[in-house]
């Protein structure tokens, strides 16, 4: 008989305790997965948005009494398209900013004589950077007012708020990680005082110290990894359809969209290995600390 399946025997599983134990350990784990996916998809769709800001600019063209805004915009885009470190300028009609203005405003509730800037999409060329100020000295004689956004300000707000929400979401599973090695820790001690028993009975026929904690430590493994595979698959399955949700729905139409791939299949693995390893770390010290306080 190997020595897995005698230890098997000598510490049966109790499905009565284990039962309670396995749900909040899933729980936990569910938890912690997801705040994990919640850090990477808020820093992967930052760096999506980041990029975007950071190869574009917008030139607002504000609408001059008695002139037509919209062919103001199309040779302004045609001027700015030709600037060294210009790939490409595209002019956006009243109804393009109106449509922008939706979300905010509502639809239809503009009025025909607001003067609704006219935007130009610029993308720029990674290889030739454009020339600060280009862009306002190119049009500083222009017969109508000209606003250039660089998007520095915002690429800046959006590092920040992705920094916060990924150490915020780290914290989140340090702190579920103490709290399941906690709540793992006080099963094993339970453990061992219900079979308090077999425990001295092993120690009186010259079992070391080590075999018993070995005992409750394999035990305390196979539970918390099927906990952490329970948890974590259903936090993968919710991540997933998040991620699906997130991409379609009109809400969030200007956020890019977090991909569940490989990012998320990692997280749910390693949540799951992570469990069984906090399981057997936190039921090895805690049966090991009781041995010694009753036998040292």
């Amino acid at each position: 008989m190997s020595q897995k399946s005698r230890s098997g025997d000598l510490l049966p599983p109790d499905r009565g305790r284990d039962r309670p134990l396995l749900a909040v350990a899933a729980i936990l784990v569910f938890l912690a997965s997801l705040a994990g996916i919640g850090a990477a998809g808020a820093w992967q769709a930052a760096e999506g948005w980041t990029a975007q800001l950071t190869d574009q600019i917008t030139v607002q063209i504000l609408p001059g009494t008695g002139r037509d805004a919209d062919a103001d915009a199309e040779a302004a885009a045609i001027e700015i398209a030709r600037l060294p470190g210009v790939a490409s300028a595209e002019a956006r009609g009243r109804a393009q900013s109106e449509r922008l203005l939706e979300p905010w405003l509502g639809t239809g509730v503009l009025p025909d004589d607001l003067p609704v800037p006219r935007l130009i999409a610029v993308r720029l060329d990674s290889e030739t950077p454009l020339a600060p100020g280009a862009v306002e000295a190119l049009l500083g004689d222009a017969p109508y007012e000209v606003v250039v956004d660089d998007h520095d300000r915002w690429e800046r707000a959006v590092t920040r708020a992705a920094a916060a929400v990924r150490y915020f979401g780290l914290g989140v599973v340090a702190l579920l990680t103490l709290a399941a090695a906690a709540v793992v820790a006080f099963a094993a001690r339970a453990s061992l005082a219900a079979r308090w028993d077999v425990a001295e009975a092993l120690h009186l026929v010259g079992a070391p110290d080590s075999y018993i904690t070995r005992l409750f430590q394999e035990r305390f493994f196979m539970l918390g990894m099927n906990a952490g595979l329970i948890g974590a698959v259903l936090a993968g399955v919710v991540g997933y359809g998040l991620s699906i949700l997130g991409g379609s729905a009109g809400a969030v139409f200007f956020l890019p969209r977090f991909e569940f791939g490989w990012l998320g299949l990692g997280i749910v693995a390693g949540a799951a290995l992570v469990s069984g390893l906090v399981s057997a770390i936190s039921a090895r010290l805690a049966v090991s600390n009781v041995l010694k306080a009753r036998w040292t």
